[in-house]
């Protein structure tokens, strides 16, 4: 019990530095004749914003083409891994064209899409899709081809089909690999859904950090970048539940929980 509250304790000391150094950076620092607001104008301002529909609006787009885009990158991927990873064949006659996908960032193919799909909340879905489903895909088949041949062989001597061992087998032993390819991913569909709305028009906080910075409110811009890193905060907190919840049963996650 004393370790969960000492991380949580240092965590809070750690964002009220934090904090501190920015208001200090902003009021006499080396900063403080620059456009950068203190501290405690931005946090003002972020409550006053949370009364606005405006920012629960923003917050709201910006959740769903994050989710949408990551549920589907998560089926795709997944999906495509399997298939890949159960065919030694299938899995080096991917590779290249997978490594060659992976590096590609979501804003390079961002005007085609736009011009394609315009500045809509498919457009950020897209952009999300196409910045997670390749790592999970190549996390997934990795791990279904990791799996240990030796209980293959074992599924297969007491008489267990392929579908049989695939389900029992193959996919528990490669859930580590998908859990962990989805809880990296969760982030960067954020971000993705995030720089849609920034460079691409759609909408979403992207759009209202944009609109903030074309005004020159930097006390709002910066609002709305701390209910952006918020956000970050609660998504990465939850994929992390989700992944100790999914693997609860993994030696890793049970040595956690003594």
């Amino acid at each position: 019990m004393r370790v969960p509250l000492l991380r949580t304790g240092a965590g809070a000391a750690g964002a009220v530095a934090a904090l501190g150094a920015w208001q200090l950076a902003a009021t006499a620092g080396p900063l403080a004749d620059s456009p950068l607001p203190s501290a405690a104008d931005s946090i003002g301002r972020l409550a006053g914003l949370f009364a606005t529909p405006e920012l629960w609006r923003a917050l709201g787009d910006t959740v769903v083409m994050a989710v949408a885009g990551l549920l589907l990158a998560t089926v795709v991927g997944v999906l495509l891994g399997v298939g890949i990873g159960t065919s030694p064949l299938a899995m080096h006659a991917t590779r290249v064209p997978l490594e060659f996908l992976k590096p590609i960032p979501p804003i390079v193919i961002l005007p085609v899409v736009v011009l394609v799909l315009g500045p809509t909340m498919a457009m950020g879905v897209f952009l999300v899709f196409f910045g997670c489903f390749v790592a999970i895909a190549v996390q997934s088949a990795a791990g279904v081809f990791d799996t240990d041949p030796v209980a293959r062989a074992t599924g297969r001597s007491y008489g267990m089909g392929r579908g049989e061992i695939l389900t029992r087998i193959v996919l528990p032993s490669a859930l580590p690999y998908i859990g962990t390819a989805i809880r990296v991913a969760a982030p960067t569909s954020l971000i993705v859904a995030v720089v849609a709305g920034l460079l691409g028009g759609g909408p979403g906080l992207g759009q209202s950090l944009l609109l903030a910075q074309i005004s020159g409110d930097q006390a709002q811009l910066f609002a709305y970048v701390l209910a952006l890193g918020i956000l970050g905060l609660l998504v990465q907190g939850l994929s992390q539940w989700g992944e100790r919840r999914l693997l609860h049963w993994h030696p890793q996650y049970r040595k956690e929980a003594r």
